[in-house]
C-alpha cells in the first residue's frame, strides 16, 4: 500500500510528462534533472510540505534540499515498480564541445571518458553496476589497482602432465585467470614492448551477450571498458607490432574512431570484413548479420610489415602461358591506374592500328618511353588478334612465394589479384559453425567460438615464429591453440569461470597433439607446454559469491563473513547499511547484491605483489619463488607507498 510520501511523490512528478512513458517512470532521466540542478523541478519538489519536511534541511536563511537521499529513495524504494531506467545521456560525435556539423576534428565523446572501468564479471549472467576511478582526483587509487598482483594456483602443463614451478622463463606459453585489465598491468612489469601481436574478440555489446552492465551507460560503459584495455595493450606492443580487433556492426564504428584517438588515426590498417556464416538466418527481423569487422591498427605503420600468405593452387592456375613465351606462364594486369598524370596520359596504337587512350579519369601506369621499351620486352599484351587495349604480363616465375594483403578493389580484381583482400569469405577462413564443430570434436562446449583457419591467416600476416602473440579475451582459447601450432609463444588472460572448463582442457589437448582445426595443414602431432597462473584474490573472492547466491538468506550469511574479514570501502557505514535496516530489507535480491558490491574497497580486489610477505596472507614459499621470477626481483622488494 502507497504512503502518503510514496503518492504526493508521484504526484508532483506526474505534473512532468517527460518523465513518464506508458506509466512508468523514466526515473534516470528524473536523477539527471536534479543532479544538474533543474530549477522547476526541484521548486516543484520543495513546494510539497511532505517531501520539504522529509528531504530538506532548514536554514536560518535558505533550505537546503538533499538532493542524493531523494535520488536513493528513487533508485533503491522497492514500491517504485512501475519504474525503468533509460538512456539518458547521449553518446556524440563532438570536438570542442560542439557537434560534428560544426567541426572538422572529430572524437568520441561520452561520459567517463576520463575514468578507470574494472570490468569485473566473472560469470556471463551477471549483470554489475561499474565503479569508475577518476584518473586525476582518484590517481592514488589508479596506481594501486594497477600495481602489479601476485600470482598463485601455479601449474606448468606439458607433454608429461602437470606439476608445480618456482620459475618462470621468458619463452615460456602463459594463462592467466582474473581481470583482465589488472592482469595486463601485471603482465606490463614483463612484457611492456615485448608483443608482436594482439588478437582480441571483445564482448560485442549487443545486449545478447556477457557484456550486460547498467543500461543508463551501456554504450559509454562499453567505450570506458574497451578504452582502458586498449591503452595499456598499446604498451605491451612491440614498434612493429599489430593489434587485430574483432566485432560486429553494433560498436564497429565507435569502436574504430576510440582506437584512432589511441593507436592515431595514421596508424590504422584495415577494416577486414569476414563472412562468419554460410547462409542467411530465416528469423532475421530486418538484416541477415553475416559479417564481422576486424580492425587492424599498427603501432606504427611506418616499420609494421605484412608477412605474404601462401600462395594456393587456385592462384597458380590463373597463369597461362597464351603466347608461348619462354619465360612461362603469365597473367594479365590493368595497364591503367586510377591516379591520374597528364605525363602518363598518352595515345597508344594497337598492333591491328587501334589508336587507344586511357579510360577517363585514368592514365597509363608508366611512360609512353618505358611502355615503348615493355613492348619490345614482349611484356604487353594486346589480345590474340592484337586489337585489344594493352595489359602488362605477369610471369608466375617472377611472382614472390605469398601473397600481400590490401585494403580494397573491385570487379574481376577480386578474383585475379594476388594479394589478399579485406574480404575474406568463409571458404577460405571458415566460419562460425566450423569453429563450433572444432569444439565438439574436442569434447567442449562453448557458444561463440572462432575458427582456427581465421587465427591462421591473422597469425600468419602479423607474425614470425618464435614471436609472441596476446588474447586478452581468450574464451575458447583458439589464438592460444592456433599460436602453439604454428610455433609461436603465446598469452591468454581470461576472467571467466570456463577457462577452467573450456579454456585450459583444450589447451592440453593441443599438447597432447589434437587433429583438428589447422593441425593437419601445419603437421601439428603436439608438444609445447604453458603455465597457468591466477591473480590472487582478496575481496573478489567475496564478489563471486555475493554474485553466486540465490535468496536473501544467503546473502544475510555473507555480511557477517564481509564484515569480518573484506575489505570495505571507508566511505561507505556497512553497519548502517546493513544492520537490521529496513530499507536495506526491503531491496530485491539483486539490488542487495548491488550495494554489496559497492561497499567492498575495489582496490583491493586482488593482492598486490608488494605486500606478499605480509604474514597475514601466509603466502607458500614456491608461490613467492616464482613470483619473485616472474617479476625479476629477489626479496628485498620495496613496499608499494
Amino acid at each position: 500500500m502507497e504512503t502518503k510520501l510514496q503518492s504526493e511523490i508521484k504526484n508532483v512528478l506526474k505534473q512532468f510528462p517527460e518523465y513518464w512513458e506508458d506509466d512508468s517512470l523514466l526515473k534516470n532521466k528524473v536523477i539527471d534533472d536534479l543532479r544538474n540542478y533543474k530549477k522547476d523541478l526541484i521548486e516543484k519538489l520543495l513546494s510539497n510540505e511532505t517531501i520539504r519536511n522529509t528531504y530538506s534541511l532548514k536554514l536560518e536563511n535558505g533550505t537546503i534540499f538533499k538532493i542524493e537521499d531523494f535520488i536513493s529513495m528513487l533508485r533503491y524504494k522497492k514500491y517504485w515498480e512501475n519504474s525503468y531506467t533509460r538512456y539518458s545521456n547521449e553518446i556524440g560525435l563532438t570536438s570542442d564541445d560542439k557537434y560534428l556539423k560544426y567541426n572538422t576534428d572529430v572524437v568520441i565523446d561520452f561520459p567517463h571518458k576520463d575514468c578507470v572501468l574494472e570490468g569485473g564479471m566473472t560469470k556471463e549472467e551477471v549483470r554489475k553496476d561499474e565503479v569508475y576511478y577518476h584518473k586525476v582526483l582518484a590517481k592514488e587509487e589508479i596506481d594501486i589497482m594497477f600495481s602489479p598482483k601476485v600470482l598463485t594456483n601455479i601449474t606448468k602443463y606439458d607433454e608429461n602432465g602437470e606439476r608445480q614451478i618456482t620459475e618462470f622463463v621468458d619463452t615460456e606459453n602463459l594463462i592467466l585467470k582474473g581481470n583482465n585489465l589488472i592482469a595486463l598491468h601485471t603482465l606490463k612489469e614483463r612484457f611492456a614492448g615485448k608483443v608482436k601481436l594482439i588478437y582480441i574478440d571483445p564482448p560485442y555489446n549487443t545486449g545478447n551477450d556477457s557484456f550486460r552492465y547498467n543500461d543508463k551507460f551501456n554504450h559509454s560503459t562499453w567505450l570506458t571498458f574497451m578504452k582502458n584495455r586498449l591503452e595499456i595493450a598499446k604498451e605491451l606492443l612491440k614498434e612493429d607490432g599489430s593489434i587485430w580487433i574483432n566485432i560486429d556492426d553494433d560498436e564497429s564504428h565507435y569502436l574504430k574512431v576510440l582506437a584512432d584517438e589511441i593507436f592515431g588515426r595514421n596508424n590504422f590498417l584495415a577494416n577486414i570484413i569476414w563472412q562468419k556464416k554460410y547462409s542467411p538466418q530465416n528469423d532475421a527481423k530486418y538484416f541477415s548479420d553475416m559479417h564481422d569487422h576486424i580492425l587492424v591498427f599498427a603501432k606504427d605503420k611506418a616499420i609494421w610489415k605484412a608477412n605474404p600468405m601462401p600462395r594456393t593452387k587456385e592462384m597458380n592456375a590463373r597463369y597461362t602461358n597464351r603466347d608461348n613465351d619462354p619465360r612461362g606462364p603469365w597473367k594479365a594486369e590493368n595497364f591503367s591506374v586510377k591516379t591520374y598524370s597528364s605525363d602518363y596520359d598518352y595515345e597508344i596504337t594497337t598492333p591491328s592500328g587501334r589508336v587507344v587512350r586511357p579510360p577517363n579519369g585514368r592514365s597509363w601506369s608508366t611512360s609512353k618511353e618505358n611502355f615503348l621499351k615493355l613492348v619490345e620486352d614482349n611484356r604487353v599484351w594486346f589480345g590474340s588478334n592484337g586489337n585489344n587495349v594493352p595489359a602488362i604480363k605477369k610471369f608466375l616465375s617472377e611472382v614472390k612465394d605469398g601473397m600481400s594483403p590490401i585494403t580494397t578493389w573491385s570487379g574481376e580484381d577480386f578474383f585475379n589479384n594476388d594479394q589478399i583482400p579485406d574480404f575474406w569469405h568463409y571458404e577460405e577462413v571458415s566460419h562460425t559453425q566450423d569453429a563450433k564443430r572444432e569444439l565438439i570434436g574436442l569434447k567442449i562446449d562453448f557458444s561463440t567460438p572462432k575458427p582456427e583457419k581465421l587465427l591462421q591467416r591473422i597469425i600468419n600476416i602479423g607474425s614470425d615464429e618464435g614471436d609472441l602473440v596476446l588474447d586478452f579475451f581468450m574464451g575458447s582459447a583458439t589464438t592460444a591453440a592456433v599460436a602453439m601450432k604454428m610455433d609461436r609463444q603465446f598469452i591468454g588472460i581470461e576472467q571467466m569461470d570456463y577457462i577452467e572448463t573450456v579454456s585450459v582442457p583444450r589447451l592440453r589437448k593441443v599438447i597432447e597433439g589434437e587433429q583438428g582445426g589447422i593441425s593437419k595443414a601445419v603437421n601439428w602431432t603436439g608438444g609445447g607446454s604453458f603455465v597457468y597462473a591466477e591473480l590472487y584474490q582478496l575481496n573478489q573472492k567475496y564478489v563471486d559469491l555475493i554474485q553466486k547466491a540465490n535468496s536473501d538468506e544467503e546473502i544475510e550469511n555473507l555480511i557477517g563473513r564481509i564484515k569480518e574479514s573484506a575489505y570495505l570501502d571507508f566511505k561507505i557505514s556497512f553497519d548502517k547499511v546493513t544492520n537490521n535496516n529496513s530499507d536495506f530489507a526491503s531491496l530485491s535480491l539483486n539490488e542487495k547484491k548491488d550495494i554489496l558490491i559497492q561497499a567492498l574497497d575495489a582496490n583491493q580486489m586482488y593482492l598486490g605483489y608488494s605486500e606478499m610477505d605480509d604474514e597475514q596472507y601466509d603466502i607458500p614459499e614456491q608461490v613467492k619463488q616464482f613470483n619473485h621470477s616472474f617479476y625479476n626481483k629477489k626479496k628485498d622488494v620495496k613496499h608499494y607507498e
